[in-house]
């Protein structure tokens, strides 16, 4: 699965990432600082290319010869709750590990397998990572060179995890339509399967406001609400039925590459891997339902979008122009804000990094091998069926004599002979 740039926030930082670098920028006010540029909002800068490597049993194959080792993309980053830690994954399957405050590097480990997600628990005592092999590794935050320990298995490939806010669940999903909730004590007991979904889980989100209520999103087109620990579905919201017939044909391409909330209004906001679109949805947790609100469209492939509580959504486009902008409610519809002084430092600083954005220009999304495969055998069937019958049909008229002919006559003569005796 290919990486496309990312956002991460907490408090008022917000990192980018894209290939193997990241900035961590503020979206405060300018200020003064040690850490800052003297645009005051660039605070750290990092490049996975110039990170320690270690060499690892895996990096040798079968036959003792080194195997690839990766191209140090960094494939997935997120903040701790408090915003006291950052940790990313990367191509060269690292887990690389920050002190926020100030920010400092504080380990680089190597990973058994690449990873497709990773989340700090509540407690920002471990960070828990996912790969494409099923597994849950955890990984100590107090004993930041501590080997990584391994929780739980799918028999499929994950693509998420999440934990639950008073850290008694770990919640996985997999490319096998499957999410199951485990106790974090005990992670091979089993609290709950969240079955529904027809295709591969893409991103499963704990709301934040209602630790109960989960939301998922699929490669079947679909954001479904769930309560978790019983398993039972809420709802179940049809994205293509949410789209006019000349923006998308099918559910394909509907998957969630992000979920992300914003609590002042409730606001469930959806961000699909292969469509410039954004769905809004409101949550009336009284009803325990998701209402349909808005559909934000973008000239642009969005890469990502986050919450800032107090600002609105940040969205990360494929513009080099305006590759960063702020979008709020208002009077109920939400509205892209016009470009502040915060939000031209920003895009600033973007369009002085390009280069590490523009590998991504034009990717293709990172879901469409994932899709199941459907093959129509019965044209291939029917056809090849019709030919061994006409084959068979021309045998036998090779075998039979013609009339007329020297065989004919004389099975005929022979049996004209048989009945005169």
């Amino acid at each position: 699965m290919a990486s496309s740039p990312g956002l991460a926030f907490c408090g008022q930082t917000l990192v980018v990432r894209g290939g193997s670098r990241f900035l961590a920028l503020s979206t405060a006010s300018r200020e003064a600082g040690p850490h800052r540029s003297d645009d005051g909002d660039c605070i750290f800068t990092y490049d996975c290319s110039a990170a320690e490597k270690k060499e690892a049993p895996e990096d040798k194959g079968e036959d003792g010869q080194p195997v690839d080792k990766g191209s140090d993309t960094i494939l997935a980053s997120t903040f701790s709750k408090s915003g006291s830690y950052f940790a990313l994954t990367d191509d060269s399957k690292r887990l690389i590990l920050f002190r926020t405050k100030p920010w400092q590097c504080l380990s680089v480990r190597t990973v058994v397998r690449r990873c497709t997600a990773l989340t700090f628990t509540a407690s920002e005592e471990r960070v828990l990572v996912a790969d494409k092999s099923g597994d849950v590794y955890s990984f100590s935050v107090l004993e930041p060179n501590g080997r990584g320990r391994l929780e739980l298995g799918h028999l499929s490939m994950l693509l998420d995890v999440a934990v639950s806010p008073d850290d008694q669940f770990v919640l996985t999903a997999d490319r096998d339509e499957k999410i199951r909730v485990s106790w974090a004590a005990a992670p091979h007991s089993i609290e709950a399967f969240c079955l529904g979904h027809t295709e591969f889980v893409s991103r499963v989100f704990v709301v934040p406001t209602h630790p109960e209520l989960l939301l998922s999103s699929s490669g079947d087109g679909t954001l479904r609400l769930w309560e978790y620990r019983r398993g039972c579905q809420l709802q179940c919201c049809d994205l293509a039925s949410l789209q006019g017939p000349a923006e998308h044909q099918g559910h394909k391409g509907l998957a969630a590459s992000r979920i992300a909330f914003w609590g002042q209004e409730s606001c469930v906001v959806l961000l699909c891997e292969c469509v410039p679109v954004v769905f809004i949805f409101q949550l009336d947790a009284s009803r325990q339902q998701l209402v349909f609100r808005q559909q934000l469209t973008f000239p642009h492939r969005v890469w990502d979008v986050v919450c800032e509580e107090t600002q609105g959504l940040w969205v990360l486009q494929d513009c080099r122009d305006a590759p960063l902008m702020l979008w709020r409610p208002v009077d109920g519809q939400w509205q892209a804000v016009p470009e502040g002084a915060v939000s031209q430092r920003l895009c600033s600083h973007l369009r002085e990094s390009w280069a590490m954005l523009e590998g991504s220009v034009g990717a293709d999304d990172g879901f469409r091998s994932l899709y199941k495969a459907t093959f129509d055998n019965m044209t291939s069937y029917l056809k090849k069926k019709e030919e061994r019958l006409q084959q068979q049909l021309k045998k036998k008229r090779l075998r039979s004599p013609l009339p007329g002919s020297p065989e004919q006559t004389k099975k005929s003569c022979s049996g004209q002979s048989t009945l005169s005796c």
